[in-house]
């Protein structure tokens, strides 16, 4: 790669880090998670940036590396499963009244995958229709209803959560 591609390279990296972190982790719910999607990410980016830092869509390609990595990952088995020694305390309803924020990261944790990848890169990155069914490699259609099916789940357990104290 020539000094120039190089400087631009670690000039877009820079620039966009922090968002796809936080992008990385609204999508896996766990920090040291997304770290790792970015770190994967950003080196996919660097083996194909003298093709791709040339384009107007370097955020689309990272957008879509960025969720094809995580749902990879969502695929290893590793993943799945989470053994610990002793079960945490459950939180009491007046901590949850505090932090509704948390509170609604809960609920889109319980999503599907790929209707909580819908449901971010709609509402959270702000994706149309097509740049979002582009990135998940799906019809227009599909991701409308996944959006829709994610929000009508995202609004029921919000409104049980409320009535139970959540």
């Amino acid at each position: 790669m020539k000094r120039s591609e190089e400087n631009a390279y670690r000039e877009y990296v820079t620039a966009r880090m922090e968002h796809m972190r936080r992008t990385a982790y609204l999508l896996c719910r766990d920090w040291h998670t997304a770290d790792d999607l970015v770190s994967i990410t950003i080196s996919k980016l660097y083996r194909h940036w003298p093709r791709v830092g040339r384009t107007a869509g370097i955020d689309a390609y990272v957008r879509k590396a960025l969720l094809r990595t995580w749902l990879d990952e969502k695929r290893r088995p590793w993943r799945r499963e989470q053994s610990v020694e002793e079960l945490p305390e459950l939180p009491t309803a007046a901590e949850f009244a505090v932090v509704d924020r948390a509170q609604l990261l809960d609920l889109l944790d319980e999503l599907p995958p790929r209707r909580r990848a819908a449901v971010v890169l709609r509402l959270y990155l702000d994706l149309s229709v097509e740049e979002t069914a582009e990135i998940l490699g799906c019809s227009v259609g599909t991701v409308k209803s996944q959006t829709a099916r994610g929000l009508g789940t995202l609004r029921t357990s919000a409104a049980q959560a409320t009535r139970e104290g959540y």
